[in-house]
């Protein structure tokens, strides 16, 4: 497998393109991701959300039109596509594929699974390809997603890192924002942020 990263906007928001068995998916395509991702990609198969908020998906419909590929974002984040209070100016997008939670797919033998986190927003999921996991704005080395934004729940994060603590499995997890840690790295800290909201 092979990760190429690449921080965007002013948030340094995370976009990737993500490797595997020749196939190119492209996972949370912020602003002024299109030519970065044009310019890396051999053969995209498909754009992949981690969740819906701007910073995530800016480009998302400039690279459906442009690559001819589709979109999948979880279904509880496709209202934030249209919209976003943040930022009026955001170029919607409608997903090919709205993703139900914990749901798996089969790229002609690559697997790609949607793992449901939500509290950050509704729709909030790590994605899991291979040996890596995607964490959007879930986990974050030494931090978390955080809980007071419009649609944000608290006590959906509370549930999300009770469940997070009980993953009995260790990947590489690559951040919405910041530096690549682990699984277990993280865990530890669980307690700590269901204790402190």
């Amino acid at each position: 497998m092979s990760i190429k990263v690449k921080p965007m906007g002013v948030y340094q928001t995370n976009c990737y393109i993500v490797t595997e068995d020749g196939k190119d998916f492209i996972i949370d395509p912020g602003v002024g991701a299109t030519k970065w991702v044009l310019e890396n990609v051999k053969n995209p198969v498909a754009i992949l959300n981690t969740h819906g908020h701007f910073d995530h998906v800016w480009s998302n419909d400039e690279l459906q039109k442009k690559l001819n590929i589709p979109l999948y974002t979880p279904r509880g984040d496709v209202m934030l596509l249209g919209e976003s209070s943040w930022m009026p100016d955001l170029p919607p997008s409608t997903p090919d594929v709205e993703v139900e939670p914990n749901q798996e797919f089969d790229f002609e033998g690559v697997k790609v699974k949607f793992h449901h986190f939500p509290g950050h927003c509704p729709g909030c999921s790590m994605i899991e390809i291979g040996d890596a996991m995607f964490s959007g704005d879930f986990i974050f080395e030494r931090s978390i997603g955080r809980t007071d934004f419009p649609y944000s729940s608290p006590d959906d994060m509370k549930d999300s890192l009770r469940r997070f603590k009980k993953l009995d499995f260790d990947k590489a997890l690559y951040p919405g924002h910041g530096n690549t840690t682990t699984i277990r790295q993280e865990q530890q800290y669980a307690d700590y942020w269901i204790e402190s909201m």
